[in-house]
């Protein structure tokens, strides 16, 4: 069987109308279907669907851990990825190689003994194909309201947010998010990988995934750039995102550098410097 490329019609909200149910088929089913019609023949198709809505619980959950911080304790870096897939494989490579980079960063800076002086906090958020839901609540719970353009008080206490989420392949540098402030700082972050082949930083913006929900909002909020290899052609959102993806060597390269980064964040004199944005409200 080929690839299918899962995709979904309708609207996300709670209270959306109801729309024709959707089939997808693979390019060799689908073809096949198109010559036999072009042929003249006549064609009939017997499908089964079966689906479960459960609506009366929308609560998603994200899982939240943190090294804490020392003579800075009281202000945040955070990193993450998100937990939540499309149903046509097991989500390897969107997300579930993020979370474990992620994982495997806080681990390896837990093992070496590190004292940060910032808190380091990872979280693995859920509903991030929804709308990026998790981080975006998360964000409005603890930081301030994007569209109220309002903050609280722990707005003025996180330097930054480190995102993984764009397939299985190694760093190749980062997305600076319209900041060009961090761009001698990111240089000097990845000049020690240059030779792991993470040499970019890029004024470009990247959207899609959860470090928007920080960026919107005006908090420093970085994607890294990754490898393409398979992702758009083959394992995002389609039948094939497993496990057989997995390229351990690059996972193990990218949580080395995400480690990096997260500990100079958290250890330099400053935070990370911002955007000029609009003038906020505080709440």
């Amino acid at each position: 069987m080929g690839t299918v490329f899962t995709s979904n019609g309708a609207s996300r909200a709670w209270n959306a109308k109801p729309v024709t149910p959707e089939f997808e088929l693979n390019g060799e089913h689908l073809f096949r279907l198109i010559r036999l019609l072009e042929a003249g023949k006549n064609i009939s198709l017997e499908a089964e669907m079966k689906n479960t809505f459960l609506a009366e619980d929308s609560t998603e959950n994200n899982v939240v851990a943190e090294i804490p911080g020392t003579d800075l304790k009281d202000e945040i870096v955070m990193l993450g990825a998100h937990m939540d897939s499309w149903h046509a494989a097991t989500g390897t490579t969107d997300n579930a190689t993020g979370c474990a980079v992620v994982m495997e960063a806080v681990r390896i800076l837990k093992e070496i003994g590190v004292h940060p002086r910032r808190t380091i906090r990872v979280v693995l958020w859920s509903g991030e194909e929804q709308g990026i839901l998790g981080s975006r609540a998360y964000v409005k719970k603890h930081f301030g309201d994007k569209d109220k353009r309002s903050y609280k008080p722990a707005y003025d206490k996180i330097s930054a947010y480190f995102n993984l989420d764009n397939g299985a392949g190694k760093i190749r540098g980062i997305f600076m998010q319209g900041n060009d402030e961090v761009r001698p700082i990111f240089d000097a972050w990845l000049k020690p990988f240059n030779d792991l082949g993470a040499t970019t930083t890029t004024i470009r913006n990247t959207g899609s995934t959860d470090h928007v929900s920080f960026d919107e909002l005006g908090i420093p909020g970085f994607q890294f750039i990754q490898d393409g290899l398979e992702y758009g052609s083959r394992s995002h959102h389609t039948n094939m995102d497993s496990y057989e993806r997995v390229n351990p060597n690059d996972l193990m390269q990218a949580s080395i550098i995400m480690a990096s980064f997260v500990y100079h964040a958290a250890m330099r004199d400053e935070m990370l410097p911002r955007k000029p944005l609009p003038k906020l409200k505080k709440q």
